[in-house]
């Protein structure tokens, strides 16, 4: 033994120096493990994970006899899902316009802390939250999950809707004397100096990135999908101050030409994309930017809306684009345009998020890039493919487990068997 640890054992035993944190290591067997970033499946692999990240991925063999080991030689393992649309800190779409102001934040506070642990056992690891009409519930909700206090998904999270004054971020379909609570307006904006205000205003509070209003929408009363509501000056304006903070927008646009306005303005992302055309496709190739496009919704929408007696207005629009929305995503699954996971979970009822995985593959996508959709593809938009969305070296222990093929039948996503977050058995 060498003098200086000599010297390290006496300072140890006397309680002078603290011993070393040994890594916390346990393994995954996994019959059959999706690799999304080659497309391929592999048989028969080990999972070593140390302090909730994945050490290493080898072919199976026992590991150190007295081990902690997770036997799911019987499933398909996947990375964690992403996605990239949720809406957790809202109460859910109900046939009432005034739904958002029947509540209070406490209300929202436990409904948003079950909403996120039903969308964590659905399987879904990581989600980005884009936007709550009550500001900053959804940096809160991150908040307590990364504390520990709840369980939930890791969040990326928007903070609150920048929309011009009466476009498709505000609570619409009141009478006019009606006042809206400020906090449900911190996000409204007209012109550019105000957007940039209000954008740097949400990076101070918390957001993590921006997302615009670029059109009407289907769910606001009194706007249309169809129609811009956001010039490019005021979409530079955000994406110009989303970029002081190391960060992007993303844009809510139905309409073409509002997609074409959000995409020249710069923004990272587009969702919905419900009425896209030939050119604002190849406008989104070009600039490499994302689509969101929420393809399952509609038929939700339907369905409920009129067991539930929505609103007119609302099922008109919801008409108008579902069916466009499925014939644009096809074009641009065809052309080659990025596409990411994206549900508007809160619409539909949280938890259901992979209902939406069948449909992306009746509409052209292969299951393998579906499944890529929700994991490296949404990693990457998120900017945060060094952590997620694929199990490999340094990633965080974000795993799922289904028994029957997902790459057979897509729909066994809907069914997941065992979720892991950063190590942690949810179930």
């Amino acid at each position: 033994m060498t003098i200086l640890q000599r010297i390290s054992c006496a300072l140890l035993a006397a309680g002078l120096l603290a011993a070393p944190v040994l890594a916390e290591t346990s393994y995954v067997r996994a019959g059959r493990l999706v690799d999304t970033e080659s497309g391929k499946v592999l048989a028969d692999r080990l999972i070593r994970i140390e302090d909730g990240r994945v050490a290493a991925v080898t072919p199976y063999a026992p590991p150190p006899e007295g081990a902690k080991m997770l036997d799911w030689s019987g499933f398909t393992v996947l990375p964690g899902l992403i996605d990239m649309h949720t809406h957790l800190s809202d109460w859910g779409q109900t046939n009432n316009v005034a739904e958002p102001l029947l509540h209070s934040a406490e209300d929202i506070a436990f409904v948003a802390a079950k909403n996120a642990r039903d969308t964590l056992n659905a399987g879904f690891t990581s989600v980005r939250d884009v936007g709550t009409f009550r500001a900053f519930g959804d940096v809160s909700l991150r908040n307590a999950i990364d504390a520990g206090s709840i369980e939930g998904p890791r969040m990326a999270v928007a903070g609150a809707y920048l929309t011009v004054p009466g476009g498709g971020g505000e609570v619409t379909g009141m009478a006019p004397d009606v006042e809206i609570p400020a906090i449900m307006r911190m996000g409204v904006a007209s012109g550019p100096d105000e957007m940039k205000t209000k954008a740097r205003m949400l990076f101070q509070r918390g957001a993590d990135f921006l997302k615009l209003i670029a059109t009407g929408a289907v769910l606001a009363a009194g706007t249309e999908p169809g129609a811009p509501e956001m010039t490019e000056a005021e979409v530079r304006a955000a994406v110009d101050e989303a970029a002081r903070y190391g960060s992007y927008a993303t844009a809510h646009a139905h309409g073409a030409e509002g997609i074409k306005i959000a995409l020249n303005g710069g923004v990272r992302s587009i969702e919905h994309a419900s009425l896209i055309d030939e050119e604002a496709i190849q406008l989104a190739k070009k600039k490499g930017a994302w689509l969101v496009m929420d393809i399952y919704n509609g038929d939700f929408i339907k369905e409920m809306g009129k067991a539930e007696n929505w609103p007119a207005e609302i099922m008109r629009k919801n008409d108008e684009t579902t069916d466009a929305q499925r014939i644009g995503f096809r074009k641009a699954v065809s052309a080659g345009v990025r596409i990411a996971y994206g549900t508007d979970a809160g619409v539909f009822p949280h938890g259901l998020n992979a209902q939406q995985f069948k449909y992306m593959v009746r509409y052209g996508m292969t299951p393998m890039q579906a499944i890529q959709s929700a994991t490296t593809s949404a990693a990457a938009l998120m900017g945060k493919s060094a952590e997620v969305g694929v199990i490999a070296p340094g990633r965080y222990a974000d795993l799922v487990a289904v028994a029957a093929d997902p790459l057979a039948d897509i729909s066994a996503l809907e069914r997941v068997d065992h979720v892991m977050k950063g190590g942690k058995l949810i179930r």
